[in-house]
């Protein structure tokens, strides 16, 4: 089995949502089940900043759907979803 390079986009609930705070929360669930690589932000709309996590995953543990539940569920996350899933290569 390989990683897998997985690409989380989390919007946060509003603008008033600590980006930082959120980051950090974010970073310490995905850290316990794969390695954050890379944090992106990505402006929206009207001043809204989306999050990216680029993250490694074993292939080994299946697929990423409960990751992504456990990170709705962060509070100030409106929504998190998978946008992108590659094979490592090398």
């Amino acid at each position: 089995m390989a990683n897998v390079i997985i690409t989380f986009k989390i919007m946060p609930e509003s603008l008033e949502v600590d980006l930082n705070k959120l980051e950090k929360e974010v970073k310490e669930l995905i850290s316990k089940y794969g390695e954050v690589g890379r944090v992106e932000r990505e402006k929206v709309a009207f001043g809204l900043e989306a999050l990216n996590f680029i993250v490694i995953y074993d292939e080994k543990k299946g697929s990423p759907d409960f990751l992504e539940d456990n990170v709705r569920n962060v509070e100030g996350v409106m929504s998190a979803e998978v946008t992108d899933v590659r094979r490592q290569i090398g």
